[in-house]
């Protein structure tokens, strides 16, 4: 038999009559000869219980373990259960990994796997703890806009308040079933959005851990995000838009009035985000060429825009004003949401956000028949206008129609 360890044991009924015959010399603990103790109901169960706990015993002391086997290149077999092993060097270290089949051919691919994961494991670090991944998983954050690294160090902050499996332990003994907990710990008191973040917050930090070497695939590779409903967002028609810029340059007792105005009514008219407008410098506005230079924070990117013909009278009053000079930024206040929201609120409008400035923009352009390309090169995308088309087409639909009903019988 495979392993020799069943084929050497003592059968059951030798060892239970060999503890009998020892017994029957044992007059203190039994005497077959004695027939009446069989007539005593609790004399017997106490000898039953006795001879079993005897029989057992030896059928332990004569029992054997199992052995490893070698059976092929790297892979080996226990002789008592069957369980295929992996047996292999990386850089001069033994690697032994049970496979957990008894199925050679799947033992047979499983192994070819642990050699290429282990591979891609440097050695020296298998043993980093999460504390070390989690410093330098904070030393990168640098690299991303400041809104980011703002949300991944308060959601760091959190995870090292709350992760209940220590810090100490080695990062490749973390699970996904570890991190799924942690994550179904915050679930409660998150919208999906928030619940996304976190999501991908584990997802980068075990990333790094691929990237460094120190695992050789990511725990958190397969959390996924949920299902983030369309938020409604409010977009002023171009009406509504030239009341709040008339409303905030209108307040006299307000020392920041006429440029916040500057600033709200630049982004209407050329379609401009808050960090863009931040990033605005004299020298960034040529008049010769009749192009805007802009940057953009989020993709480390610059793009230029035409000055359109409804933004070149704002630009020359800041021009004959000395607000476009060469090294100074255009605008004096780096948010207009203090204005726009305190204008709204004067106007009786729906509170609109800086955003909102730009989608105005973008609905204007459509309804004036910009292609989506057009509008999208316009906004610094690199995407051809797919996600102008997919967030606008619908306004595309509604003017086409409105146009369409011009068409009347003469």
């Amino acid at each position: 038999m495979d392993g020799g360890a069943e084929g050497s044991r003592t059968p059951d009924l030798l060892i239970a009559n060999e503890t009998l015959y020892q017994l029957s010399y044992d007059p203190n603990q039994f005497n077959l000869n004695d027939l009446q103790l069989f007539s005593q109901p609790a004399i017997f169960c106490f000898y039953t219980a006795l001879l079993y706990c005897k029989v057992t015993g030896m059928k332990s002391a004569h029992s054997r373990k199992g052995e490893f086997r070698n059976v092929g290149e790297n892979l080996c077999r226990y002789s008592s259960n069957g369980i295929y092993y992996a047996r292999f060097r990386i850089n001069g270290k033994l690697i032994h990994r049970s496979l957990n089949t008894t199925d050679r051919e799947f033992a047979k691919r499983l192994l070819k796997e642990e050699i290429s994961k282990a591979g891609r494991i440097d050695q020296k670090l298998a043993t980093t703890p999460l504390s070390e991944l989690l410093r330098l998983y904070e030393e990168r954050l640098d690299q991303y806009a400041p809104k980011t690294v703002a949300t991944r160090k308060s959601i760091l902050k959190i995870f090292k308040e709350t992760w209940k499996f220590g810090f100490d332990v080695p990062v490749k003994k973390i699970s996904t079933g570890q991190i799924e907990l942690w994550l179904a710990s915050r679930r409660a008191k998150m919208k999906n959005a928030t619940y996304n973040e976190y999501a991908r917050f584990v997802r980068h930090v075990f990333g790094l851990g691929v990237k460094l070497r120190v695992l050789s695939s990511s725990p958190a590779a397969e959390i996924k995000g949920l299902r983030v409903e369309a938020p409604l967002r409010t977009t002023p028609t171009w009406d509504q838009f030239q009341a709040i810029v008339a409303n905030i340059r209108s307040q006299k007792f307000s020392d920041t009035a006429e440029d916040s105005a500057d600033l709200v009514e630049f982004m209407g008219l050329a379609g401009g985000g808050t960090a863009e407008c931040a990033n605005l410098k004299g020298e960034h506005i040529d008049f010769a060429s009749n192009r805007i230079t802009l940057y953009r924070q989020k993709t480390d990117t610059g793009f230029s825009i035409p000055i359109f013909p409804q933004l070149l009278p704002f630009l020359k009053r800041l021009e004959a004003a000395g607000k476009i000079v060469a090294g100074q930024p255009v605008f004096r206040v780096a948010s207009p949401k203090k204005g726009l929201t305190a204008s709204c609120k004067r106007l009786e409008l729906p509170p609109f956000s800086p955003r909102a400035l730009r989608r105005c923009f973008i609905t204007r352009a459509v309804e004036l028949g910009v292609d989506f390309k057009t509008i999208s090169s316009w906004q610094g995308h690199r995407d051809g206008g797919v996600l102008i088309a997919k967030t606008y087409s619908h306004l595309r639909n509604e003017h086409s129609e409105s146009m369409a009903k011009r068409l009347t019988p003469s």
